[in-house]
């Protein structure tokens, strides 16, 4: 910024006519080439990450120091007493300079420079009026002090006053803006975090801080749908298994099929030690949950595959073998637990009957059922299959009431 700042100040300078009345000697232009060398310099150090706190100071009082001088030179080239400078507009860079630190993001030199400005000032009105030999004399009538070269100090007190007052706004406003920065950086942080615990749409609930997300018994109604999916003989194979092979096999086991449920539009829940309870529309509104689930059903029957492959290269464990389930309805999606511990889930008769209609597929001898409700409501949102697919009519299903009509996803 600096450096195109001094760029278009340079060819401004020598485009415009000379002054009139500019008879003494002219340092603009060496001043602009000096502040010129010194921008690259500065900026070469940036770009080596250099500019340690000394040298930013040190760039603040060069700031200051060339627009002071070339203040103070302007009484010298116009052959006019020290107090003539005071009038000159030249005075308003100080302030591009305090707004140009506020781009570091950093309060301290805004307010280093605000100081140095009116330390500069300052220190050319002393000059004027102490220094100088010529000093025309102070006035208090302001038509006086605009026509001619006395000093009004009221003038110049408020000039100071102003540069001051700037540099506390700009303080204030970039410590507030810190502040928003720092708790912005803080809540991305945390739902950072909190994704690796939950799905990315329940870790934005929960870092969002929204008291009415955040308290036990909160809930709304979803049209969902379930998906649980379990390992068939998992506790048995862990038996024979040591702890560190065991969680080296949910781990694979996770990283093939967990991807792709939330391709398909999932959001995982909770894992069930060696199961799998996921949603579909439950945590963010969809259109299509039932037939999403549906679809995620040869996805995690395919990831399941590429993961006996992968545990087969690696010479890890027996072939895995998962069963699967879908159900789809009203759920209450909401916040359970008391004070000291909260915890965001699904809630509903899909649940229920998705957790049993997967362990029916023991007693079916299937990887994955759902029931003709949810099959039909599939069908309505745009899911397609190969053919009719096996149904078994009329079936008791331990835990759930009456005979059911099920629908065989994958045998």
């Amino acid at each position: 910024m600096q450096l195109g700042l001094v760029t278009v100040f340079g060819v401004l300078y020598a485009l415009a006519p000379r002054a009139e009345g500019t008879e003494g000697f002219n340092f603009v232009p060496y001043a602009l080439l000096a502040y010129g060398a010194f921008t690259l310099v500065r900026l070469f150090l940036a770009y080596r990450n250099w500019l340690f706190p000394p040298i930013l100071i040190l760039s603040i009082l060069v700031d200051i120091g060339l627009i002071c001088g070339l203040i103070f030179s302007f009484h010298i080239q116009y052959y006019e007493p020290a107090a003539f400078y005071l009038k000159a507009p030249t005075m308003l860079y100080i302030f591009l300079f305090i707004a140009l630190r506020a781009l570091r993001f950093d309060p301290i030199y805004v307010a280093i420079t605000g100081l140095a400005g009116a330390a500069g000032w300052l220190g050319l009105l002393g000059y004027a009026v102490m220094v100088d030999p010529a000093f025309p004399g102070r006035t208090r009538d302001f038509p006086m002090y605009i026509s001619g070269n006395m000093v009004l100090f009221g003038a110049e007190l408020d000039k100071v006053l102003v540069i001051l007052a700037v540099t506390a706004l700009l303080v204030y406003a970039l410590v507030r803006a810190r502040r928003v920065l720092f708790v912005a950086v803080r809540e991305s942080a945390a739902v950072s975090n909190l994704s690796r615990f939950f799905s990315a749409d329940v870790a934005t609930i929960v870092g969002s801080e929204d008291p009415e997300h955040l308290r036990a018994g909160y809930g709304v109604d979803r049209e969902a749908a379930i998906l649980m999916v379990d390992i068939r003989g998992f506790t048995t194979l862990a038996q024979r298994l040591t702890p560190e092979e065991t969680a080296a096999i949910l781990a694979r086991f996770h990283a093939h099929v967990v991807p792709e449920i939330q391709a398909a539009g999932g959001a995982i829940d909770k894992y069930l030690g060696d199961g799998i309870l996921a949603t579909f529309g439950a945590i963010r509104p969809s259109d299509t949950p039932a037939a999403d689930a549906l679809r995620a059903i040869d996805r995690v029957q395919n990831a399941v595959a590429a993961c006996n492959a992968n545990m087969a290269a690696s010479g890890l464990g027996e072939p895995l073998r998962a069963g699967c389930a879908v159900a789809f309805g009203t759920v209450v999606v909401g916040v359970v637990g008391d004070e000291q511990r909260l915890e965001h889930t699904v809630i509903g008769r899909p649940v229920n009957r998705a957790a049993k209609l997967e362990d029916y597929n023991k007693v079916a001898q299937t990887r994955a059922l759902t029931d003709s409700a949810t099959y039909q409501a599939a069908l309505a949102q745009g899911f397609k299959t190969k053919g009719a697919p096996e149904t078994l009519t009329d079936v008791t299903v331990p835990g759930l009431n009456g005979e059911q009509d099920l629908v065989v996803l994958a045998r």
